[in-house]
């Protein structure tokens, strides 16, 4: 089994951004993290992040014969990027979105997902523990539960 994770834009600076937002683990480290328990549960996982949005398309398209999933936090084009929902449905895999935080109760600009419109689940709000809860969920739909 394999699962694409992908980080969008800004998220390379984790660590050193807004720490009292999204704590002080590095985009390393909670790719560790999400690697280690993809392991732990049987599962190949292979992060990747950008600040572009066509390199995000891109992967989505690039990896869909390769993976059986996908975990996307789309930073901030999750509320503007109608073109990174539409990759995601023709990704046509369970895809989840994750976040480090809870955008319900941030900057109301915020509180729209466009790309959550093509996710199966949605995971926010526990910082690191999002995409490893996103990650369990996922194996276990692929596995029928």
């Amino acid at each position: 089994m394999r699962i694409l994770v992908l980080h969008g834009p800004n998220l390379r600076l984790l660590g050193i951004r807004e720490p009292e937002l999204y704590g002080t683990m590095t985009l390393v480290q909670i790719d560790h993290a999400i690697a280690g328990e993809g392991k732990r549960l049987g599962a190949e996982v292979l992060c990747l992040q950008s600040n572009h949005e066509g390199e995000l398309l891109d992967w989505l398209e690039e990896f869909r014969p390769l993976v059986d999933a996908c975990l996307i936090n789309a930073g901030g084009y999750t509320h503007t990027s109608v073109a990174l929902l539409d990759a995601i449905k023709a990704f046509a895999k369970p895809t989840v979105e994750v976040h480090l935080t809870e955008p319900q109760s941030r900057e109301e600009f915020r509180r729209t997902s466009i790309v959550g419109h093509g996710c199966v689940a949605r995971f926010a709000g526990k910082g690191v523990e999002s995409y490893l809860e996103g990650l369990r969920w996922v194996v276990a739909e692929l596995r029928g539960r």
